[in-house]
C-alpha cells in the first residue's frame, strides 16, 4: 500500500532523524512516581532540576522519575465513520501518521507500546511490545480499517481502556472528538492525552445551498439548507461543544492538542510535549 508505506518512512525518518535524535524524548515528563535524585549531567532537563536540594547541597540535583526506566505507552484509535472525511486527506490517514509517530517514539525510547482501535468497543489490539516492525502492523490496521457505518461508543470509552490497560501507562487517544467523552476515570489511573485530529472544511464549511448530507456513522443521508443562518449555528455548536471538551480535559489534567489534516503531525506534537 503506497499510503503505508509513505507513512511509515516519513515518521521513521522524523524520529529516528539525527536532527530530531538530538531533542529529549516525547515521552519524558513528571506525570509518574518520583524515585530519587542524583547529580545534574551535561545534557539533562533543566527542568527536572531540584532547587531545594540544589540551594542546600550547592550543586544541581535532578529528580529521576519510574518512567525514565520504562514506559508502558497506549494508543487508542477512534474511527468512527467521521474519519472517512478530509478536503485534502481523510482524518484516517492522519490519525495513521500519528499514531506511526507515538510508536515509533516508544521504540526509539526503549519502551513498550500497545495500539487499540476503538469504535463501540475495542476492536483491533496489538499487545504491548518493543519491536519496532509492529509500528507497520499498527498503522496497517488503522489504515485499512472500514469506518464507515461505525460510530464510537464515546461515554463508554474510558470504562473499556480503565478495565483493559492494567499496568499504569500513558495513554493517547487520537480521533475527531464531536462526541461527549468523559476522561475522569481514566485519568485517575492513567496519564491521558487527547489529540484531536479535524479538517478545516468540516469546522467550517461555505454556503453550499440544497445538498444531499450522509452520516458516515450511520449512512443514512438527509435533504438540507445550507445558508447563512445554518452555518452560523453549526459553527457555533462545534466551538461550544470543543470549549467544554478542552475545559473538561483540563479540569482532568488531561493534555491535548488540535491537528488539522492540512498540518504536520510531527511539528504539533512536538509544540504539545515541549510544554510537558
Amino acid at each position: 500500500m503506497r499510503t503505508l508505506k509513505k507513512i511509515l518512512i516519513k515518521t521513521k525518518r522524523q524520529i529516528f532523524s539525527e536532527i530530531s535524535g538530538n531533542n529529549p524524548s516525547i515521552f519524558e515528563g513528571e506525570g509518574f512516581d518520583f524515585v530519587e535524585l542524583r547529580e545534574y549531567n551535561y545534557g539533562d532537563d533543566v527542568r527536572r532540576i531540584d532547587w531545594n536540594v540544589t540551594a542546600k547541597m550547592q550543586r544541581p540535583f535532578i529528580k529521576i522519575f519510574k518512567e525514565e526506566r520504562e514506559l508502558n505507552i497506549a494508543i487508542v484509535s477512534l474511527l468512527g465513520g467521521s474519519v472517512h472525511f478530509g478536503a485534502k486527506r481523510f482524518k484516517q490517514e492522519v490519525i495513521a501518521e500519528v499514531l506511526a509517530l507515538l510508536a515509533f517514539s516508544a521504540a526509539k525510547n526503549g519502551d513498550k507500546f500497545s495500539s487499540y482501535i476503538y469504535t463501540d468497543s475495542i476492536d483491533t489490539v496489538i499487545k504491548p511490545t518493543k519491536n519496532v516492525h509492529a509500528v507497520h502492523k499498527a498503522v496497517e490496521n488503522v489504515l485499512t480499517f472500514d469506518a464507515l457505518g461505525k460510530s464510537v461508543a464515546s461515554k463508554a470509552l474510558s470504562k473499556s481502556l480503565f478495565e483493559e490497560i492494567k499496568r499504569r501507562s500513558i495513554i493517547f487517544v487520537l480521533g475527531d472528538f464531536f462526541e461527549e467523552f468523559d476522561f475522569k476515570l481514566l485519568a485517575k489511573k492513567h496519564e491521558v492525552v487527547a489529540i484531536m485530529i479535524r479538517d478545516r472544511f468540516e469546522e467550517n464549511p461555505p454556503e453550499l445551498g440544497t445538498i444531499n448530507l450522509a452520516d458516515p456513522g450511520s449512512l443514512n443521508s438527509q435533504l438540507m439548507q445550507i445558508d447563512k443562518k445554518a452555518l452560523k449555528r453549526y459553527r457555533e455548536k462545534v466551538h461550544q461543544k470543543d470549549h467544554e471538551f478542552y475545559a473538561h480535559c483540563r479540569k482532568n489534567r488531561v493534555a491535548f492538542t488540535k491537528i488539522y489534516t492540512d498540518e504536520d503531525p510531527f511539528v504539533k506534537l512536538s509544540k504539545l510535549f515541549l510544554k510537558r
